[in-house]
């Protein structure tokens, strides 16, 4: 139907007769010469229609409205100086059209303008219920193809490297750890149920037992979870493992497939190796395991400092287990008010989100006085007051906020402020010019973490980490007692405050991966029925293996420069897990609940 793409044609095709289609992006009338601007997926390149080639063609021309599907034969020819458009990748040229064929008509009112001129800014409920029509716009088409082009350099990476892309079941068995799954019922099965994957881990690890030894998939994931900007209920991770690799050769081969994706999607040259930063340092200099390193304003822990000068806010903290922490806002003391740190103001408010319930702050002044609201510059003697603010790496001019309490929501405090402050005096790059590429791995996870509501330990990741060899030591007798307290083999990638994947090397021994399973309070019997068979299968001759998955979706939200990753996704769903569009999830006829032996408890109680 056509023999060329729109956007695919320049000054070496002039005097060329050309056949193309797409859709009309918008139709002028300048003194009897009509000018169309006609799209397809390469681009847009501009058409005359002359009434010198016929009145039939000119009036079906004058018919077109915007967005009409059509075909045209015409000659390629140079533009006058004057119109040329260097917004235009096909600025110089133009067709002189012979034959225009309408293949499909607007027969309804378009929703909103999908015209290249008319990027206007739109309602994302609208967009999304006309997503087809938003796949037309400049801004979608750009995020798809550079979705395809990231995915295309991840396959050729990998391959070169000597990994085979292997599918993994989407219909698997619901297991107790992490997020909550997607259930569906088996018909065949009565009463049974399959769990959509949340990812395809154990699959993967199997398929290293298996004499896989590389492997990788571009892979659908499900987590029926809450969502926000960075995530949806359905997402791409692209995953691999790998066996005979040890950590560092690992994160080395991941760090030069990023480099790979950002060569090609941006141009940059990443300096590698990526900084390596522990888990605890983490907690300690940044209250977060997924830092943004691209400004300061570090947490310093000042709790020997002053648990005993008298402030019982502070010392009651330290004394219960807590701590006090701080961090520095240069120049602070122009930029943040009393009022805005008070009850009511913003910062306050972005610490109570956090969970604390106040904020202590000092400001210091001209030779290092120091100002604050409070007891704490009474009971502040000379020399911590010096110690304090050295600590603090405050100088005159800056402002000193504390956090003080239960370390974990002194952490998200420090944390949100931080992160808060920083967009707010400007400390963030926003121009595509100036941007800012701060990988970072983070190591050394703990094992576990302790859930308070089930009174039990749980996996950090996932319970198939290995744990650090050095804090598990070769006494199998004792691993039970020293398991709780190890560091997992298991490592983050995180780019400006975002992770961007993470992974682990796994336990390749089935006797350490009982003690594990039982260490998150599992008994034998609900190991053996949950994860028996790979208990078998690491019996059985499994490699040391170890592996990754990185979210393709978030990748591209970064890449492209978007907010949100459901702008990175042709076909995504609402932060209400809905698709406006097609209108899922919806009702299904009571036939297909009883082919299923199921039935609804839900009652509308509105």
């Amino acid at each position: 139907m056509r023999s060329k793409y729109c956007g695919n044609l320049g000054i070496k095709h002039i005097d060329s007769e050309v056949q193309l289609c797409g859709w009309v992006d918008r139709c002028r009338d300048h003194g009897g010469v009509i000018f169309i601007d006609l799209r397809d997926s390469s681009g847009t390149i501009q058409i005359t229609v002359d009434p010198e080639q016929g009145s039939a063609l000119f009036k079906t021309a004058e018919s077109l409205k915007n967005e009409t599907v059509i075909q045209i034969v015409g000659t390629v020819r140079s533009r006058p100086a004057e119109s040329i458009n260097n917004k235009l990748k096909t600025g110089e040229i133009e067709i002189s059209a012979k034959c225009l064929k309408i293949l499909n008509p607007i027969l309804s009112n378009l929703p909103f303008t999908i015209s290249i001129h008319d990027e206007e800014p739109l309602k994302e409920e609208l967009r999304l219920k006309y997503r087809y029509l938003d796949l037309r716009r400049e801004r979608m088409s750009k995020n798809l193809k550079l979705r395809h082009k990231t995915i295309q350099t991840a396959r050729n990476f990998l391959e070169n490297e000597g990994f085979i892309e292997v599918e993994t079941p989407i219909l698997t068995r619901s297991t107790p750890e992490g997020a909550r799954d997607f259930l569906v019922p088996s018909r065949v099965c009565e009463g049974e149920w399959f769990a959509l994957p949340q990812s395809p881990q154990i699959f993967k690890q199997l398929l290293m037992v298996g004499g896989i030894e590389r492997y990788y998939q571009i892979a659908r994931c499900f987590r029926d979870e809450d969502l926000r900007s960075d995530r949806q209920p359905e997402f791409t991770q692209l995953d691999m493992e790998m066996s005979f690799m040890n950590q560092e050769e690992i994160l080395d081969l991941n760090e030069r497939l990023i480099a790979s994706i950002w060569k090609t999607a941006k141009g940059i040259d990443l300096q590698l190796p990526f900084p390596r930063i522990s888990w605890e340092e983490c907690m300690n200099s940044y209250g977060t395991d997924r830092p943004d390193t691209r400004y300061g304003m570090k947490l310093q822990n000042v709790s020997s400092i002053i648990k005993e000068i008298g402030f019982k806010v502070f010392s009651n903290a330290v004394k219960s287990g807590g701590s006090v922490k701080c961090i520095t806002i240069k120049g602070g003391n122009q930029t943040i008010s009393n009022v805005r740190i008070k009850p009511g103001g913003d910062v306050f408010n972005e610490a109570a989100k956090a969970g604390a319930k106040g904020l202590a702050f000092i400001r210091v002044r001209d030779n290092n006085e120091i100002d604050t609201i409070g007891a704490i510059k009474d009971n502040l003697n000379n020399s911590q007051k010096i110690e304090l603010l050295q600590k603090a790496k405050a100088n005159p001019g800056d402002l000193i906020l504390f956090g003080a309490g239960e370390t974990e929501i002194v952490n998200k405090t420090l944390d949100r402020i931080r992160q808060y402050l920083a967009k707010e005096l400007g400390l963030i790059p926003l121009d595509k010019e100036s941007e800012v590429w701060n990988f970072l791995w983070v190591i050394d996870f703990p094992m576990f973490e302790f859930n308070k509501e089930e009174n039990r330990l749980e996996a950090i990741h996932h319970p198939f980490c290995a744990p650090n060899e050095s804090d598990l030591g070769a006494n199998t007798k004792s691993w039970g007692d020293k398991l709780p307290k190890s560091r997992a083999q298991a490592y983050d990638l995180v780019l400006n405050g975002l992770e961007l994947g993470g992974g682990s090397l796994r336990i390749h021994n089935p006797n350490l991966q009982k003690e594990v399973l039982k260490t998150i309070g599992l008994s034998e019997n609900e190991s053996s029925e949950q994860f028996g068979f790979l208990i078998e299968a690491l019996k059985m001759g499994a490699p040391p293996h170890g592996g990754l998955a990185f979210g393709l979706d978030r990748i591209i939200m970064l890449l492209s420069g978007e907010d949100s990753i459901r702008d990175t996704i042709a076909f995504p769903k609402t932060q209400q897990a809905r698709c406006l569009m097609a209108q899922a999830p919806n009702n299904v006829s009571d036939k297909q609940l009883k082919e299923l032996h199921i039935a609804s408890t839900w009652t509308n109680d509105e």
